[in-house]
């Protein structure tokens, strides 16, 4: 367009000084053939658009947008003809009560409304991307700007409206899955009407009221000690349960002695020990006492 312009003045001035008055009225011809080269080089470099990879190019001329996107490379278009960029790739919008973490300053983190009316603060992360066919949609109805117009307020909106059905604990911990697949389901819906399309919704972090902490806490360390006391119990049970084993191991070892060992068999037991001391090669001195003992020839060796 540059190249237009200036070749259109450098035309104009070529016509002005073909006066015959003029010193200089011979050049007049030199001039407007140089203005005529710069106003096609103009507008065969204006006409010829690159666009780069991961974006689309919009054009519009005159207010007029056309309805068909732009691909990556190079494009012929209307060398009058404005064409502004999107980018098609996967894009994020951080909201965190982290400074310097999310798209703005300071404290961006998402304060919510739980449905036991305690404020809970939460850290996201929206990962989205713009539909590349209805990138005029967006530049027509909405501007460049749409992660401030489309992103950011159809984010929050939908956490806040749908904070409010789950109580605090319930979202820092039980249902916080449930809580983000609802939300997603929301979002996506509200993007997909402005031709944007949500890959993934992150919540990075729920901060809950320092009161609640102290009562989650408490109540871990109760859970803990009541395990750690049904470990002592069944500890114990199975102590009692061995000794009450062993106990009637002893016992019935008891019964049967007391039931199965007949006099004979005694006698029978003590005569093979009689034996076997007889046999051995040391010296020994053996007296037996009482009736029906067995009589047991000495060896001094």
């Amino acid at each position: 367009m540059f190249f237009i312009i200036l070749g259109m003045l450098v035309l104009i001035a070529g016509f002005a000084i073909n006066t015959p008055a003029l010193a200089i009225a011979h050049f007049s011809r030199p001039i407007k053939i140089v203005g005529i080269i710069m106003i096609v080089v103009g507008a065969l470099t204006s006409g010829v658009r690159q666009i780069d990879a991961g974006q689309v190019g919009v054009v519009s001329l005159f207010g007029n947008v056309n309805e068909h996107a732009l691909n990556a490379g190079l494009n012929f278009v209307n060398p009058l003809a404005d064409v502004s960029e999107f980018d098609v790739k996967t894009q994020n919008y951080t909201m965190s009560a982290a400074r310097d973490e999310g798209q703005k300053q300071g404290d961006d983190a998402i304060r919510v409304l739980t449905a036991d009316g305690l404020e809970v603060v939460i850290d996201l992360t929206v990962l989205y991307r713009l539909v590349p066919a209805d990138a005029p949609k967006i530049y027509r109805q909405i501007g460049v700007d749409y992660m401030d117009k489309i992103v950011r307020p159809i984010t929050r909106t939908r956490i806040r409206d749908n904070a409010v059905y789950y109580d605090a604990v319930a979202l820092y911990s039980t249902r916080r899955d449930e809580f983000q697949t609802r939300i997603y389901k929301t979002i996506e819906a509200d993007f997909k009407q402005r031709g944007l399309l949500l890959e993934q919704l992150l919540i990075r972090n729920i901060d809950l009221p320092a009161s609640v902490k102290k009562t989650i806490e408490s109540k871990i360390n109760a859970e803990q000690d009541a395990q750690k006391m049904q470990f002592v119990l069944q500890k114990e049970r199975q102590e009692a349960e061995r000794k009450r084993v062993e106990a009637q191991g002893i016992a019935d070892y008891q019964k049967i002695l007391s039931t199965g060992l007949s006099d004979k068999q005694l006698q029978y037991e003590q005569i093979k020990a009689q034996k076997e001391l007889a046999a051995s090669p040391n010296a020994k001195i053996v007296i037996m006492n009482g009736r029906g003992s067995v009589p047991l020839i000495l060896n001094d060796k």
